[in-house]
């Protein structure tokens, strides 16, 4: 009788959290599209940033980010990250060639995205990452194949987190030397081009530049095969944790360090949005601290 007093009191509040409301999640944007939420999490970012005054200098931003679902299957989460470059006022700009001008309260921007997946994905968003005995820890074994990758846009991967319901978190917006939006357009440039390819788990192609994952694509940004996971694997290196890794990077090593203009905490700074079927209700997946709900 004791035991089952015991069990019924670890169960009772397990249930009770599990049919009530989430109240540390933040439902005042409920009905705003997740895209918009974080479009406009970002403008109103970087205009703070910009502040009141003249912009006298091209200004750059990065924002990295993942998605995930519980259980942070690979198959189910990516990592990615977006670039800014906002134009000094009232000077005549030289834009990045393939990137396209914009414009958010009179000051002119470009951004791109580095998202890569397979170039299918959004109409076959089933991911082989590990197929063969022992393939998680022994590469050879992976019968998984590599695929013909494309740089899809920021819209496309929110659709993507969207569709899945998924956990997304975001980091930043960083200011970043001029150097690092360099190096991010060199990045963009050889994804679209062709001459490099999709593999979830790239151990065997990445050094050689054949295949990457999402990870390794935004990963360093001057290098394509930073390792890090169990026995620098990369192994559990994918959505939150993927993302953690390349900020991880950014901040502690010594080439990278002079590219960012601001300190980073990868913990404190990182920001999201989870899923929830209904307004102030109850929310499946929440692995963030005081996340804005989406349902669409």
């Amino acid at each position: 009788m004791l035991r089952k007093g015991l069990i019924l009191l670890v169960i009772l509040p397990i249930v009770a959290q599990a049919g009530s409301p989430r109240h540390d999640v933040d439902f005042s944007n409920y009905d705003v599209p997740l895209y918009t939420q974080i479009t406009d999490h970002i403008k109103a970012k970087v205009s703070a940033r910009l502040g009141e005054g003249a912009n006298t200098r091209d200004r750059y931003f990065i924002i990295p980010f993942a998605y995930q679902d519980r259980g942070n299957h690979p198959e189910h989460s990516h990592s990615f990250l977006s670039v800014i470059r906002v134009f000094a006022d009232n000077k005549q700009p030289k834009p990045t060639p393939g990137l396209a001008t914009r414009t958010y309260k009179n000051r002119n921007f470009e951004a791109f995205t580095i998202s890569w997946l397979p170039s299918d994905f959004m109409t076959n968003p089933n991911l082989c990452v590990f197929d063969g005995l022992g393939s998680r820890l022994i590469p050879q074994n992976n019968k998984c194949p590599v695929l013909p990758g494309r740089n899809v846009t920021l819209a496309e991967t929110i659709k993507l987190a969207v569709d899945q319901k998924n956990a997304v978190a975001m980091w930043g917006p960083y200011e970043i030397k001029k150097p690092a939006f360099d190096l991010g357009v060199k990045r963009k440039q050889l994804l679209d081009s062709g001459t490099i390819k999709y593999r979830a788990d790239d151990r065997l192609y990445r050094k050689d530049k054949v295949a990457i994952s999402c990870f390794h694509a935004m990963a360093g940004l001057d290098e394509l095969y930073p390792n890090g996971g169990l026995f620098g694997t990369g192994f559990l290196m994918w959505g939150f944790n993927g993302t953690a890794r390349v900020l991880k990077e950014y901040t502690e090593k010594a080439s990278n360090k002079h590219l960012l203009l601001e300190p980073v905490d990868i913990k404190k700074d990182r920001y999201g949005f989870v899923y929830a079927p209904t307004r102030n209700g109850d929310v499946p997946y929440n692995p963030l601290k005081t996340p804005s709900a989406y349902h669409r």
